[in-house]
């Protein structure tokens, strides 16, 4: 069990202002919770991309709020001091404000949720302005937003041009006059970033954003070499867990085809004089 205290929108603030960068990774279940928990994570972010890292799924579109705020719920009790964030899903704040507020309660009220994030550029604004007046935290996804990928047509970074870059400040400046409670940039160049990060109080998290963000944030399979197929440009894998799961399993199979297991060891024995009573009821049947 963790002994730090609650980590809260104000620890991230006086983060940023002691210019100590915050740590952020996805979870989507109970033990990597526990593990992200005791290694000293600020933030957990329970990200729409279990649609594709956990389900199979080619894009973040098909994932629902039922499912989320499930692993939501599973992450917060693994972790029950970082700051946990959950990601709400395609569809689920864009039809109207009622409904957007009724699906960001389910993840504050049932799954413990700190915050939740929306996708959106400027236009999201009234809708975040609704949700934070209804007491609701709202981090804001600004840059490449997977959610609009057939908008934006594909994986692309963001704010590669001087008047992309502008849109992007100016509508970072737009959703925190909205009440937004923090910001993530994904794949935007560093210059960009450099300027919303300098301009504003808000802690801002890069997901390939350069170096001058207040914190940075990666999906736990990319970073982990869990994800299958080579991970997006900006991410640093720092173990191959796919390849050890594998060869774990190889070595499984292995024993089983050869007999080794289950050896003694691992086989349960009768009380002692049991066995021969067991073997005598038999013979008599």
């Amino acid at each position: 069990m963790s002994t730090r205290d609650k980590i809260t929108l104000a620890t991230l603030r006086s983060m940023k202002l002691d210019r100590r960068p915050i740590s952020m990774l996805t979870a989507y279940d109970y033990p990597m919770a526990q593990i992200e928990e005791a290694a000293g994570i600020e933030c957990i972010l329970v990200g729409d991309s279990a649609a594709q890292v956990i389900l199979g799924h080619n894009s973040t579109l098909p994932i629902t709020v039922d499912f989320l705020v499930t692993l939501a719920a599973a992450v917060r009790r693994g972790a029950p001091t970082a700051y946990l964030v959950g990601d709400m899903p395609y569809m689920s704040y864009h039809v109207n404000h009622e409904e957007a507020i009724r699906n960001a309660g389910r993840f504050m009220a049932e799954a413990g949720c700190d915050c939740v994030k929306v996708e959106g550029d400027g236009r999201i604004a009234p809708t975040i302005e609704k949700m934070t007046a209804a007491t609701i935290p709202v981090m804001a996804h600004l840059g490449l937003r997977p959610q609009a990928v057939h908008q934006i047509g594909g994986y692309r970074a963001q704010g590669r041009d001087a008047a992309a870059a502008e849109r992007l400040v100016r509508d970072a400046k737009l959703l925190e006059a909205a009440g937004a409670c923090a910001i993530v940039l994904e794949a935007v160049p560093a210059e960009p970033a450099r300027q919303i990060a300098e301009s504003t109080d808000l802690p801002v998290i890069g997901c390939g954003a350069g170096p001058f963000c207040d914190g940075h944030v990666l999906v736990l399979h990319d970073m982990m070499g869990l994800a299958d197929g080579p991970p997006p440009k900006f991410v640093k894998q720092y173990a191959d867990i796919r390849g050890a799961i594998r060869t774990a399993v190889d070595a499984y199979i292995e024993d089983i085809r050869s007999r080794k297991y289950p050896a003694a060891e691992h086989t349960y024995k009768m009380r002692a004089g049991e066995a021969s009573v067991l073997a005598d009821r038999a013979a008599g049947i």
